[in-house]
């Protein structure tokens, strides 16, 4: 795995420097040509440093060696002190400041939030913390997927296209599904220390990034040699207990999800056209936010613990930056939500579990202006018909509670989830796009707590009054493809799954 953080971090110490100018890490060689390589290179430079013999300055480049040799990201000149004692605020914090920075200003954003303006500078404080609360060791993952990122934009956005590859296959695809895995939990700290404006930025960087990644791994020459996307590679997820809530938060790219059953044959598209909109659509992310909240109380002779939804929400956000098209508007839309959460598997303390209803299912009232009778044209009536949009059930397994919403067509009953939907499924989903839409206009979706609120509840054994137990959250999520305004048989439907732990403080008075 790719370690560029503990030869940075040996920089100040290195007794190299006395017989050259220049140290120079390997990250990636062709193995094609083993002449042509990516070299992050550290440079001594003639800048006077303070009156001390121990510090010097240098600056980090990263350079793409062979028969055209060049320049492809420099960085700001650094103080280094041999001693160490101020390697992290004159050297390590400001490098990781430097980079963080260049990879949320650049963030694609979706149409509704880049109207409000983009983000401008990242907080120090919170950075600073993560440096200083971490060990080498653990910071190591963290700080190697951040400069994979940076790079990402150096190499695969502003530079030729051969470049853009030779990073894709050489140093991307061997090392970020073991970065992502290695670096999660010092990721979940920085994204929830950074705050929200920030965490958008950053994840959909990532998966603007993994998007591309695999893309490319779709239509090089023999793509379809190459092995399966590992299984834990779609998105990143994490969960935090605060205040009373439970909170899971899912990224995952589209094109990144498991496809349910096989798309339906597509008709009317020329191969060049269905390839223009396959692009389009594998330029998406599916934004999870799972909120519950919970309670405990106290008896005398048991513990209860208390959990109700609380707010769900997805998003399904454009991944891009270049201007409107006829695919501007087809987009993937969230057609099945399942949420759970329990204690561990395996707990032997819960002695109770109280569910709610199996199904809770809300109508809602639409009404359509007729044309009735052989009059004229002012013989017109009024229908009004109560519909479900969403079909709401809750079951249990073992000691956790599952909570599942299934969108359906409310003519015919058929989960939208489950296939193409026949012939008619295009045209109903282009007529959901009006006022009576089940999602809004950019395909969002918020389940609030008065939707479906009711609570459940554990009884715990007394002798777990005073711990802190570990739960577990999860969430799976389809998102479905039709047609919107581009005439098409294609469909499809994707869907990704997350699970995490979150903290349940069995502590009076907390």
């Amino acid at each position: 795995m790719l370690d560029v953080w503990s030869w940075i971090s040996d920089l100040p110490f290195s007794g190299e420097w006395e017989s050259a100018p220049l140290l120079v890490f390997q990250l990636a060689t062709s193995p094609c040509d083993p002449t042509r390589s990516l070299q992050l290179q550290a440079r001594r430079t003639p800048s006077s440093p303070p009156a001390n013999s121990d510090a010097f300055f240098i600056t980090l480049s990263v350079c793409l060696r062979g028969a055209t040799p060049s320049t492809l990201w420099a960085s700001d000149a650094y103080l280094l002190n041999s001693s160490g004692s101020t390697t992290n605020t004159t050297f390590l914090l400001p490098l990781l400041l430097h980079l963080l920075h260049e990879i949320v200003t650049r963030a694609p954003t979706s149409a509704t939030y880049s109207s409000s303006g983009r983000f401008q500078k990242l907080r120090a404080e919170p950075v600073s913390w993560i440096l200083d609360t971490h060990s080498p060791e653990s910071f190591s993952s963290f700080f190697n997927l951040v400069l994979l990122t940076r790079l990402f934009w150096a190499c695969a956005c502003d530079a030729p296209s051969e470049v853009g590859s030779f990073y894709l296959d050489s140093l991307l695809s061997p090392n970020i599904h073991s970065l992502l895995t290695a670096s999660k939990p010092v990721l979940a700290k920085f994204l929830v220390a950074v705050g929200a404006d920030a965490e958008l930025c950053f994840v959909r960087t990532l998966g603007y990034m993994l998007a591309k990644w695999l893309i490319s791994r779709e239509v090089a020459p023999g793509a379809g040699l190459r092995t399966p996307v590992p299984p834990l590679l779609p998105g990143f997820s994490y969960a935090v207990e605060a205040y009373g809530y439970w909170t899971l938060k899912g990224y995952a790219p589209v094109p990144a999800m498991r496809l349910s059953g096989a798309p339906i044959k597509p008709f009317l598209l020329e191969p060049n056209e269905l390839s223009l909109l396959k692009y389009a659509l594998a330029h998406q992310q599916l934004e999870a936010v799972i909120q519950l909240h919970y309670s405990v109380a106290f008896h005398d002779a048991y513990v209860q613990v208390s959990a109700r939804v609380d707010n769900l929400r997805f998003h399904v956000a454009k991944l891009g930056f270049s201007g409107e098209s006829e695919y501007s508007e087809e987009r993937h839309f969230v057609s099945r939500v399942r949420v759970w959460v329990g204690p561990e598997i395996g707990a032997t303390y819960v002695a109770g579990l109280s569910a709610g209803r199996s199904t809770h299912n809300g109508e809602s009232e639409t009404t359509e202006l007729l044309h009735v009778g052989k009059g004229g044209p002012g013989n017109f009536g009024m229908l009004r018909t109560r519909v479900k949009d969403w079909r709401w059930d809750q079951d249990v397994e073992g000691n956790a509670v599952v909570f599942d919403a299934v969108l359906h067509d409310t003519a015919t009953g058929q989960e939208y989830c489950s296939g193409g939907g026949g012939g008619d499924g295009p045209r109903r989903m282009r007529s959901s796009t009006g006022p009576n839409r089940p999602f809004t206009k950019a395909r969002g979706l918020i389940f609030a707590g008065e939707e479906y609120g009711d609570e459940v509840t554990w009884r715990l054994g007394k002798e777990m009054e005073g711990s802190v137990l570990k739960w577990r959250i999860g969430g799976e999520v389809w998102v479905t493809y039709f047609p919107n305004q581009v005439h098409t048989s294609f469909c499809e439907t994707r869907s990704v799954e997350w699970c995490d732990e979150v903290d349940l403080p069995l502590i009076p008075g907390k």
